[in-house]
């Protein structure tokens, strides 16, 4: 828990469609939360990069949150109790190296039950998988890169991922790398945008629909013939398993009897084109879209099959930045 300080303001949050008169809850729950009388961050920076970029927009009439971090910002589906989007700003200057920490934590400036807290992640395999990378906003001065820390920990900030998919480094962490290393190597700002893919189809476990796909946008400036250019990558991380139908909905019936999570199958991670992105998630994604690098590669064709259009990335070797 945060502790306060003279000047520190009460957070509000802010909605997309969403009544401002949702309770808020202090801190007298029995799972930590964070506590909103000494939180009260900027979060996502659209004016960031050279070129302003905001948010990705959710569909219209969509009901979503949005929670404000330091550095970063998440757009929740107090439905879904899952994020549709987050951005995040990353300074490649200012990068700082903090401990790590678990400090797993509900926020209370938002009702427990838009939130998938602890009782999803207990006693399974599942891993609390970190959307906004822990970090990606951790920059800065000491204080501001631990807070950034902290924030990351936030359930709001966290999806179910299988433990394998997301304790490897050979891909998932790769491409996070990746995309991190960019910025550092080059003294470039980044911002990077992530979600789960939440779909009608998830499977249920506790209460709650289970992601079987993920998507990233890292998006980038350069400075071409005096002027500025924006340009974007997106990626598709995938985790549902590798059945047939028949199969796999006899795994499913077989998990919800035995009380255990959903069949996860081995991640697989693309470079996908981001109208793709747009498809499989409705969000509002065109200026990304306009500046997508794998866009412009002359192996994508129109009218193609969605995934034949996906470069499947071995090693980070295969990204096309």
């Amino acid at each position: 828990m945060q502790t306060s300080t003279e000047n520190d303001k009460i957070a509000r949050a802010k909605h997309h469609h969403v009544s401002p008169k949702a309770p808020i809850l202090g801190s007298g729950c029995l799972t930590i939360t964070m506590d909103a009388a000494s939180f009260s961050p900027a979060g996502y920076n659209a004016e960031f990069l050279q070129i302003p970029l905001p948010l990705p927009a959710p569909p219209a009439g969509a009901s979503i949150r949005e929670l404000t971090y330091t550095h970063f910002t998440v757009l929740l589906d107090p439905a879904r109790r899952f994020a549709i989007a987050t951005g995040v700003n990353i300074d490649g200057d200012q990068l700082v190296n903090v401990d790590r920490g678990d400090d797993w934590h509900l926020d209370s400036r938002i009702p427990i039950r838009e939130q998938a807290g602890e009782a999803v992640y207990a006693r399974n395999d599942l891993d609390r998988g970190h959307l906004v990378r822990r970090q990606d906003p951790v920059w800065g001065d000491e204080a501001t890169a631990r807070q950034a820390n902290y924030d990351t920990f936030a359930y709001t900030n966290a999806a179910p991922q299988a433990a394998a998919f997301n304790q490897s480094r050979q891909l998932w962490l790769g491409l996070e790398d990746h995309v991190l290393t960019y910025a550092r190597t080059n003294g470039n700002r980044i911002s990077v945008f992530t979600a789960p893919v939440l779909s009608a189809q998830d499977p249920t476990y506790r209460g709650v629909k289970i992601p079987q796909m993920f998507w990233k946008i890292a998006a980038w400036t350069t400075t071409m013939q005096g002027s500025p250019a924006l340009h974007a990558a997106g990626f598709v991380l995938d985790q549902s398993p590798q059945l047939e139908d028949i199969d796999l909905d006899t795994v499913r019936t077989q998990a919800r009897i035995d009380g255990t999570p959903p069949p996860l199958g081995p991640y697989r991670t693309y470079q996908v084109p981001i109208k793709d992105i747009i498809d499989l998630t409705g969000l509002n994604l065109a200026a990304l879209s306009g500046a997508d690098n794998l866009a412009l590669a002359p192996t994508i064709r129109e009218g193609t099959d969605r995934r034949t259009r996906w470069v499947e990335l071995i090693d980070t070797a295969g990204i096309h930045l």
